[in-house]
């Protein structure tokens, strides 16, 4: 589908880099969930790396997931990839 999560990327301070079916490319800050249920979880920051795509939606290994329709209205558009400066404060222990 057009919504679909075709390319995720963990970057520092909770956020991550999604790129969608449609052509879309931006930024979703994951904080504003952090303290909310199961989603407590994702403040480790080993935890939170561990975000994949399962058809075509955001998870974690817990069964944590995001909505498509909360991504698309929430992300933060980008012209491009992040580069590294994006991911210097992330502790070196959670980097791929």
């Amino acid at each position: 589908m057009y919504w679909d999560v075709k390319t995720v990327t963990p970057l520092s301070d909770y956020r991550l880099y999604v790129e969608i079916a449609d052509g879309r490319r931006g930024i979703f800050d994951v904080k504003p969930y952090l303290d909310h249920g199961v989603f407590r979880e994702l403040r480790n920051p080993n935890y939170f790396r561990q975000v994949s795509i399962i058809l075509g939606a955001l998870t974690w290994p817990h069964q944590q997931d995001i909505a498509p329709e909360t991504l698309l209205a929430e992300i933060i558009p980008v012209d491009a990839p992040p580069d590294d400066a994006l991911q210097r404060d992330m502790p070196q222990a959670a980097r791929p």
